[in-house]
């Protein structure tokens, strides 16, 4: 079947994958499951190569979390979360319409999601905007304690620490061991994981666009698509570009 639905599970718990897998199976013949995978880089590489119909997706895995890989899907893939997250994230996830599955799985709950999948397929329902819950969820992971309005960031320049203050950064960007923050003056690099540090920032002012990418939207001088429908955000000076994840395109539509 050329036009079958297909799935990508995703977590590090290969009981959990068994048991959607054959539940899966049982409630929805047609679904096929391209891949799986127990780490949400492996995850996030999966759904760029398959572009799968639906993702299921663990919260907490090692190296990017669930959050963090819808994050960055580019494809028309949906997401169902699944999740052993309290009250106030399930309530985010109500309000945004968002599919979510509570550990330990339920095969009747499972079966609901299943449905309601069915349904928004047939019907051309369009995916839900992750934007607002990914900003509500990954703020309130902020660790206690951690500032809510910081000025200035301290950051690294070759052997020499500098307080950067907030309001001349331009943008922030994930690496691989660092993350650098960007200003009119060049790159400077801290530790600072940028989840955590999203929570210190006005959201208001700095917007999330991608997992790996925080802009500051007083920066922002224009967006554009390509070809191929992909939105990016270009900066006053430097003649800078920045990509946007799906997840986030639905903010700029204003603009």
């Amino acid at each position: 079947m050329p036009n079958a639905p297909t799935a990508l599970i995703a977590d590090d718990e290969a009981p959990l994958r068994q048991f959607l897998r054959k539940r899966l199976a049982a409630l929805w013949p047609e679904l096929r499951v391209v891949a799986e995978a127990g780490n949400g880089v492996e995850a996030a590489g999966l759904i760029a190569e398959h572009a799968p119909t639906v993702a299921f997706l663990d919260i907490k895995m090692p190296g990017l979390s669930g959050l963090e890989v819808a994050q960055g899907i580019e494809t028309e893939t949906r997401v169902v979360f699944v999740t052993a997250y309290d009250n106030f994230a399930l309530d985010a996830f109500e309000r945004e319409a968002v599919d979510y599955l509570v550990k330990p799985v339920d095969t009747l709950r499972l079966s609901r999601t299943v449905d309601r999948l069915k349904r928004a397929l047939g019907d051309a329902t369009p995916a839900p905007e992750l934007a607002r819950l990914l900003d509500t969820i990954l703020r309130d992971r902020t660790p206690a304690g951690a500032s809510k309005a910081i000025r200035w960031i301290r950051a690294s320049r070759g052997d020499t620490t500098y307080h950067v203050p907030v309001q001349d950064v331009r943008y922030i960007q994930a690496g691989d061991k660092y993350t650098a923050v960007y200003t009119a003056e060049g790159e400077y690099l801290i530790r600072t994981p940028i989840s955590e540090l999203a929570g210190g920032l006005d959201p208001e002012t700095f917007w999330q666009v991608h997992r790996s990418t925080i802009v500051n939207m007083d920066q922002v001088a224009a967006t554009r698509r390509d070809e191929s429908g992909r939105l990016f955000v270009r900066l006053r000076e430097g003649d800078v570009e920045l990509p946007v994840s799906r997840a986030y395109a639905g903010r700029f539509r204003q603009m």
